[in-house]
């Protein structure tokens, strides 16, 4: 899957965004699907650039009529300007566009294959492009307003922040989302809290407006105690405010490793980006996780959890991963369920293991805090419940699994 999907996902999503590609006639084909299957509602503008204006050097002009075109559509206040791989749209220069064109702010993200090696990463590279141009961060800081940066569950902000209140948390900006103004608003923020390991750049740009980054995330039990605690550090709250909600938050999280006892062992491995953590909540929650892998790199964001499984009985943790690393897994550990990819989880199923797309369950259900830990723990239990079913039909299956006969006697 092109990276590019990554970026183009989130903003699309924006509203006042409109979106202006720059690339060959294949990848723009390739990618427009993605403004339909979720739901933003908006075409893809785009120069028409085949072999022969590539090759006549039209790129430019190309570009600058794609944004006079998206400036034009009502309500435009931004207009990101996606250049992907193909040689000769990657090098587009910056300088050569308009800054603005129509009171909307053109913006110009690159996401090119050959230097951005994963959708999660390709959303870092977005939001960074957008806060960089699009971020307050030379006015008044808002003292007790915190970033949380991460495309989650609808349910999750609004449960992070419920518990931020209370430790007395002014407000919360959750970052990509759907308002302009949130990314303006960003730059003001006292802290920011990356919900996923993968957005170094936009870390590191909080990081040179003088903001800092809190690190970890509110997942399973110790988790989430420990950054609650950072966070209320960080932001200056009152201690035993901080520490009355955690513990408080702790607790409820302990009643639900108890609440059932959780044995079976878990792969967790996608391309999302968020599967450490994800194995952390497992393991916490009594299952055990002997190989996690993931499409982005190795990173300080990462580490924390790292450290966390392998002290816990991860045995093997994959970086940059492809399918092979995950097949000779299947053959190294043993493993009653597996969260995958779909080519992975039905390399798993022909073997009798039951297995889900990784992706969809991540999205559908809460990860953080207590209810996290309890939406993911009863999903996998039930997964865990059809390992019989799943050996029954492998077993079926196996009867005709046999040499083919040739009808015609060849």
């Amino acid at each position: 899957m092109c990276p590019a999907f990554g970026a183009l996902r989130l903003l699309t999503r924006i509203e006042g965004s409109q979106v202006a590609m720059v690339t060959d006639q294949g990848c723009l084909y390739g990618l427009t699907f993605v403004t339909h299957f979720y739901g933003s509602r908006k075409s893809l503008i785009a120069p028409s650039l085949g072999t022969a204006e590539l090759m006549d050097g039209k790129v430019v002009e190309g570009a600058r009529l794609a944004i006079e075109t998206a400036a034009r559509e009502p309500g435009v206040r931004i207009i990101p300007v996606v250049s992907l791989c193909v040689a000769e749209t990657a090098g587009l220069p910056e300088e050569l566009l308009p800054r603005q064109a129509n009171g909307a702010e053109v913006i110009l993200v690159r996401v090119p294959a050959y230097a951005i090696h994963s959708h999660p990463e390709a959303k870092d590279v977005a939001v960074q492009a957008l806060l960089q141009r699009l971020g307050d961060h030379t006015g008044p800081r808002e003292p007790k307003t915190v970033v949380l940066l991460g495309e989650v569950f609808p349910a999750d902000p609004l449960a992070i922040e419920g518990l931020l209140r209370k430790m007395g948390v002014e407000a919360t900006i959750a970052l990509p989302g759907r308002n302009v103004e949130d990314f303006v608003r960003a730059g003001r923020a006292a802290a920011v809290a990356p919900l996923h390991p993968f957005y170094k750049l936009t870390s590191n740009l909080f990081r040179s407006w003088g903001t800092p980054v809190v690190g970890g995330a509110p997942v399973g039990v110790s988790g989430t105690f420990a950054w609650l605690r950072a966070l209320g550090n960080t932001l200056g709250l009152d201690p035993d405010l901080v520490l009355e909600v955690a513990n408080e938050e702790r607790e409820r999280a302990q009643a639900v490793v108890r609440s059932q006892t959780r044995t079976g062992n878990v792969f967790v491995t996608g391309y999302e980006g968020t599967e450490l953590a994800y194995a952390r909540v497992l393991v916490e929650a009594g299952f055990t996780v002997p190989y996690v892998s993931t499409s982005i790199g190795n990173d300080p964001l990462v580490l924390p959890d790292e450290m966390w499984l392998r002290a816990h009985g991860t045995q093997e943790i994959a970086y940059r991963k492809a399918l092979e690393d995950d097949l000779q897994a299947l053959d190294k550990y043993p493993v009653d369920f597996v969260l995958g990819t779909t080519t992975f989880a039905a390399a798993a199923k022909e073997r009798g293991i039951p297995a889900l797309y990784f992706t969809n369950q991540l999205a559908s259900r809460p990860f953080f805090l207590s209810g996290g830990m309890a939406a993911i723990g009863a999903m996998v239990d039930q997964a865990l419940g059809t390992g019989a079913r799943y050996e029954a039909l492998r077993s079926y299956f196996n009867e005709f699994n046999e040499e083919p006969v040739n009808a015609l006697g060849g």
